[in-house]
């Protein structure tokens, strides 16, 4: 098997910065392996697995490179000054298995495993058994019995463990469940202060949960009192850590630990490595960590598969480990009732089965799913025309900015790639030049009225995250002059000044993995022409899950059954550490 390595510049000049570092080195294995790893990082790999590597031909810049067996890579790297094993603080780490980091991320899986074990075998008191089953019949009333036992099975875990694990995927009942949850340990509470805190990793998710959480929170079987104690402010992770302006650190961690009791975070599938591991350092000693989440979606944006890690180690580890019974999955569907097209193709795709969802996806009897094949280039915008209008016009017709962020969440166009005619940026143009030939838009600037907007990095000082949605939108309050609008976290919206934006691009189609953490009542999702390593299961089940009411795709036979038939690997040692390393 051949590695075809695009080199980085930042692989290049790490690489050579760690050969200055190590006077003892002019190995140019050593210095393809750095850059190999420096790469694998880049794309979302906590470290490079040798033992995927060795023996392999890389193909870099027209030569051919015979990579040696694990055993000669073990022995070259052990022999380098800046390589160390696990404990011995030098930029690099090799650990027993072959596995080659940089250490800093072997430091953050390490930490994390340590302080996650801890939690899951802290031992938690003070439950009242009595006054809990009752609760749990009040709160979770007969109906389902396979869904009620899955949920009140979350519920006992929850409040008997300090670490709990809800996992499902949309329509499953993951807040409903949390909801009751929380009123469960209100109610055990008894009347002394829980302090309760909720995050996400984006503003956008964080929106959504509150929005949830207000309303569920109204129809419980509950005193008013302890209606009115389940907090519905919801913040983004970044806020509830406390960003330090031109750091990376945060306010909050292990030195000064966030003060509250139970600290649940939903959309944990999206969180990279770093993030967890400052997360779980900052929480207090005696502090409960819920997340929810869906293991089946795509992993974060950046270096690590947190969630799946967490329930692989789950599931695989000993019956005597701590971590056991700390992860439930809720599987009864209450938005898409089985036999349904979204409920049935998502079924299909998670399990590989690509004959099975071709079939579906084609199946012209299931309500809410539909599949085109790919137009070719020249047909593109005209295939596009109707849908897009159709999709875009009842936002960009909004009287208020409000209005209009809640429409524009009725219909998005995603898509797998960043460039290309079938990417993002070939696609946002294809839009823009249909909805101003249809006089929907005005194109005299980048600036127009109703234009979408995706921001593209972190902001601390703006309080913009990467994965937040806007629009520009004419202020009455400043004469009509165009700001940009964006959910405000108390449920409103706030405007900025569009000069004081960060980095920012179109939205009228945006990808597959910034789509997460978003719901939208209609999509419409394009895939390349051609095979792409991009192109897995995870990528469609998370497209097709954006949907609350029909998914539309447009991918060639070959393409989709291939991509389903591929599911992403990501090279990590956090599934083992959490079943090998003892609490302490």
């Amino acid at each position: 098997m051949a590695i075809m390595f695009q080199e980085r510049a930042i692989d290049r000049h790490f690489a050579s910065f760690i050969c200055k570092q190590s006077a003892d080195c002019s190995s140019e294995l050593f210095r393809l392996l750095v850059s190999l790893l420096s790469s694998a990082v880049g794309e979302g790999n906590i470290c490079l697995d040798l033992a995927d590597c060795a023996g392999q031909t890389v193909f870099l810049d027209g030569k051919e490179i015979v990579l040696p067996d694990l055993d000669a890579l073990q022995k070259l790297l052990s022999g380098i000054a800046t390589v160390g094993l696990p404990h011995q603080h030098r930029p690099l780490v090799l650990d027993r298995s072959g596995r080659f980091y940089l250490y800093r991320y072997w430091h953050y899986q390490q930490e994390l495993a340590r302080r996650l074990l801890q939690k899951a075998s802290a031992a938690v008191g003070g439950i009242d058994e009595a006054f809990f089953q009752e609760g749990l019949a009040r709160l979770f009333p007969k109906g389902d019995c396979d869904a009620i036992d899955r949920r009140k099975e979350a519920a006992y875990v929850a409040l008997h463990k300090q670490f709990c694990v809800i996992s499902g995927g949309p329509g499953t009942g993951k807040t409903s469940t949390v909801v009751r949850i929380l009123a469960l340990l209100l109610e055990q509470a008894d009347g002394i202060r829980h302090k309760i805190a909720m995050a996400t990793p984006t503003g956008k998710a964080a929106a959504r949960l509150k929005s949830s959480v207000s309303d569920i929170r109204q129809t419980l079987d509950c005193s008013d009192e302890i209606k009115l104690a389940i907090p519905d402010d919801v913040v983004t992770l970044q806020r509830l850590l406390g960003t330090v302006s031109g750091s990376s650190c945060f306010r909050h961690s292990e030195r000064n630990p966030l003060p509250f009791d139970t600290v649940i975070v939903d959309e944990a599938s999206m969180i990279a490595l770093p993030l967890m591991s400052a997360l779980v350092a900052a929480l207090k000693p005696t502090a409960r960590l819920i997340l929810l989440g869906d293991r089946n979606q795509l992993a974060s944006v950046e270096a690590g598969a947190v969630l799946g890690d967490i329930c692989s180690a789950e599931e695989e580890g000993s019956r005597a480990s701590p971590f056991f019974g700390s992860l439930v999955n809720l599987e009864k569907n209450y938005r898409f009732q089985a036999g349904t097209g979204i409920a049935e193709i998502s079924r299909a795709v998670n399990a590989g089965l690509d004959g099975e969802a071709l079939a579906l996806l084609k199946c012209k009897t299931l309500n809410g799913i539909a599949w085109q094949d790919l137009p070719s280039r020249e047909e593109l915008p005209g295939s596009l025309a109707k849908k897009t209008v159709e999709g875009y016009r009842c936002y960009l017709e909004a009287e208020s900015a409000s209005e209009a962020l809640e429409r524009f969440d009725r219909f998005r166009i995603l898509c797998a790639l960043r460039d290309g005619p079938y990417g993002v940026s070939g696609l946002n143009s294809s839009v823009e030049r249909i909805l101003g030939r249809e006089g929907l838009i005005t194109l005299e600037s980048r600036g127009y009225r109703g234009r979408p907007i995706l921001v593209t990095v972190n902001d601390y000082t703006m309080r913009l995250f990467n994965g937040d949605t806007g629009i520009l939108f004419p202020d009455p309050e400043s004469r009509g002059a165009l700001r940009a609008f964006f959910p405000a976290p108390n449920g409103g919206v706030r405007s900025i000044m569009p000069e004081r934006l960060p980095l920012h691009e179109t939205a009228f189609a945006m990808t597959i993995h910034k789509s997460q953490g978003s719901e939208f009542d209609r999509v419409l999702m394009l895939l390349p022409s051609i095979d792409s390593d991009i192109l897995t299961r995870e990528l469609i089940y998370t497209g097709i899950t954006r949907a609350k009411e029909s998914v539309e795709i447009w991918v060639s036979e070959n393409v989709f059954r291939r991509a389903v038939r591929k599911k992403t690997v990501r090279h990590s040692g956090l599934r083992e550490a959490l079943i090998s390393i003892s609490p302490s």
